[in-house]
């Protein structure tokens, strides 16, 4: 009777395959190290980004991740004791269909023509403050902007005159007032119904607004540069106003190194009444700060404009 073959399988690894997988994976560690080092080692203006990843991410609840980091260190936990602990299942629904179920809008935002203009955030909304009564930025027609408007006198308006303007400052300004609409003005203040105006316009709150700084001993620039004569002339469209007042920007913050606050001042397309407050008898235009979201000092804007918010809202309600 024979005996059954016994059949065994041996595995060798040489020598030259061993250091091979060593090198191997010291080098990937290495590499790795270095990779690391250089993304958070690296400037704003010089970080590696994804809009992808970013994209990704940003629709993930934050409590998420600060919850992960807490898995590893439990300080995280501890300073955010009265969060709960996010739904892993609402965690992936979000990020595979990129819909948060707590807002609506991102159910058909998509599909509805002109959804996306609401497709925004509102960190603090004020008194009377929603998504339908944000503004919407739209282009005056181009016909209105190739012929000179008559000039106005602003007198008429109720525009006042101060005798006595506050000195200019020789000290090199901080703060910088920009308009990269430059011709957008107020009706009534203007006579038609076209609430664009070569001559009064938001530059002139500009102005106004820089008075005021000087008053407190700030110096300020204001840019007056008429941002829709630069785009007739080089014949562009209304939305690349910000890359002209970019230009002008930039070469501003060349010449004048120790400015610190920028602001682009415009005038809003809501209502009056919602866009006004009445204090002591007086009305005033409410304030309405927009900060972009993928500026690299965006948490830092966003703190300064939520800190003028509280101290305008504790000493004018409703402001």
């Amino acid at each position: 009777m024979r005996r059954p073959y016994h059949y065994s399988n041996a595995f060798s690894v040489s020598k030259s395959n061993v250091q091979s997988i060593f090198m191997v994976a010291v080098a990937f560690i290495v590499g790795t190290f270095l990779i690391i080092a250089m993304l958070t080692t690296a400037d704003n203006q010089h970080r590696f980004s994804s809009s992808v990843l970013h994209d990704w991410t940003k629709e993930a609840q934050s409590d998420w991740f600060i919850h992960l980091l807490g898995a590893e260190n439990r300080y995280y936990l501890d300073a955010m004791q009265d969060t709960s602990t996010p739904s892993l299942t609402t965690t992936v629904i979000e990020l595979a269909t990129n819909m948060n179920l707590n807002d609506p809008r991102t159910f058909l935002g998509r599909e509805i023509p002109g959804f996306s203009g609401f497709d925004n955030t509102l960190v603090i909304a004020g008194q009377g403050t929603d998504f339908t009564n944000m503004a919407m930025e739209s282009p005056p027609p181009f016909e209105e902007h190739q012929y000179e408007q008559p000039e106005t006198d602003g007198s008429e308006r109720g525009d006042t005159v101060d005798d006595d303007p506050p000195e200019i400052s020789d000290e090199e300004p901080i703060i910088h007032l920009l308009h990269s609409h430059s011709r957008e003005s107020f009706l009534p203040e203007i006579e038609g119904d076209d609430p664009n105006h070569q001559e009064i316009n938001i530059v002139q709150v500009g102005n106004y607004l820089a008075d005021q700084f000087r008053e407190y001993g700030l110096p300020v620039e204001v840019s007056d540069h008429d941002i829709q004569q630069k785009l007739n002339e080089r014949e562009w469209d209304y939305s690349q106003s910000y890359e002209v007042s970019r230009e002008i920007l930039m070469q501003d913050v060349e010449e004048h190194e120790q400015l610190e606050f920028f602001f682009d001042l415009h005038r809003d397309s809501v209502e009056r009444e919602l866009t006004t407050a009445t204090i002591n008898d007086e009305v005033y235009a409410r304030t309405f700060f927009v900060i972009g979201e993928d500026h690299p000092d965006y948490e830092h804007n966003l703190e300064m404009a939520v800190e003028i918010h509280h101290r305008l809202e504790d000493k004018w309600p409703g402001y």
